[in-house]
């Protein structure tokens, strides 16, 4: 039988520690970049979110207004203010002094 030699063990040398410590405190850094990522994200993402329910009720409303038109006077005052309707036998006058 062939005798088993026992080895010393292999210990790190200096550069090996100390590139695992540099490697270790980049990990470290990204990590700590990627949470201030993270936070301005979810940030961003509860501003959107705000956005899009406004946008929302303001969809709803527009649709509630289309979807019961409007009164004859409503439909005519928005024709005259926006579309510049005017009536048979009506008089208009313009300020030209501004």
């Amino acid at each position: 039988m062939a005798k088993t030699e026992k080895r010393p063990p292999v210990r790190a040398g200096f550069f090996t520690k100390v590139l695992l410590c540099v490697l270790l405190a980049a990990l470290g850094f990204q990590l700590y970049h990627l949470q201030g990522q993270m936070e301005a994200a979810r940030a961003q993402q509860q501003q959107l979110a705000a956005q899009v329910a406004l946008r929302q009720q303001e969809n709803d409303a527009l649709q509630e207004s289309i979807d019961h038109g409007g009164s004859e006077e409503e439909m005519k005052k928005i024709a005259r203010d926006e579309l510049g309707l005017v009536e048979p036998n009506e008089k208009v006058f313009y300020d030209t002094s501004n």
